[in-house]
């Protein structure tokens, strides 16, 4: 009966207390139920996190796909652009040559329609006149004038007389003993040469000393 009572008045005792100090079991259960809250919710917000990425995740190819289609079609309409352009760039240069080839012939032949007059006009005269010192003049002046209608053309008379050699602008058709001092070099031209420009019209055939 001794250690009964003792017994009771220890459990009082601890209840005493336990109200005493605001419950501490019941604070405990409380502690519990938060705990078990925040982590309900921080389960809830890592679902909406990877139905997010879930979403973006779909949406992301059809993106890059749109993206890719629409490079395709922007560089397509380039190479075809290019291509058009090259095709008229090409068209209107043949053009160009053409015309270029029929014109610079036109030019030509235009140049020397007044030679061709002088000549008619010339030979009418020696058919009337008996002046030789005329008839030479007269041929010196359509000469000169040929040689200037050639000029403006580009074409240009070589001046290789008692000047060395070049196999690049002159064909040799003879030599001759003509001394140390002209040996090697031209010392009479056969057949005029003429360039265009910098390039041979016509190569010079020449005698060369030795």
């Amino acid at each position: 009966m001794k250690k009964e009572k003792v017994y009771n008045e220890a459990v009082k005792e601890d209840e005493k207390q336990a109200s005493e100090s605001g419950n501490p079991s019941g604070g405990a259960a409380c502690d519990a139920n938060v705990s078990d809250a925040a982590a309900e919710e921080t389960a809830k917000m890592a679902d909406g996190d990877a139905v997010n990425r879930d979403a973006d995740s779909a949406e992301q190819p059809e993106a890059v796909a749109q993206a890719v289609e629409e490079a395709v079609a922007e560089w397509k309409d380039r190479f075809l652009r290019l291509q058009a352009e090259f095709d008229n760039y090409r068209k209107r240069t043949l053009k160009e040559k053409m015309d270029l080839v029929q014109t610079g012939g036109r030019d030509v032949l235009l140049a020397m329609l007044p030679v061709r007059d002088d000549v008619q006009r010339a030979v009418a005269a020696m058919e009337k006149s008996d002046d030789v010192e005329a008839l030479r003049q007269g041929v010196q002046l359509i000469s000169q004038k040929f040689t200037e209608a050639l000029r403006q053309k580009g074409v240009v008379e070589m001046e290789l007389k008692e000047k060395e050699f070049d196999a690049d602008v002159a064909e040799a058709v003879a030599k001759f003993a003509a001394g140390e001092e002209l040996k090697g070099k031209v010392i009479d031209v056969v057949q005029t040469g003429y360039m265009l420009g910098d390039k041979v019209l016509r190569f010079a055939k020449v005698v060369v000393g030795e």
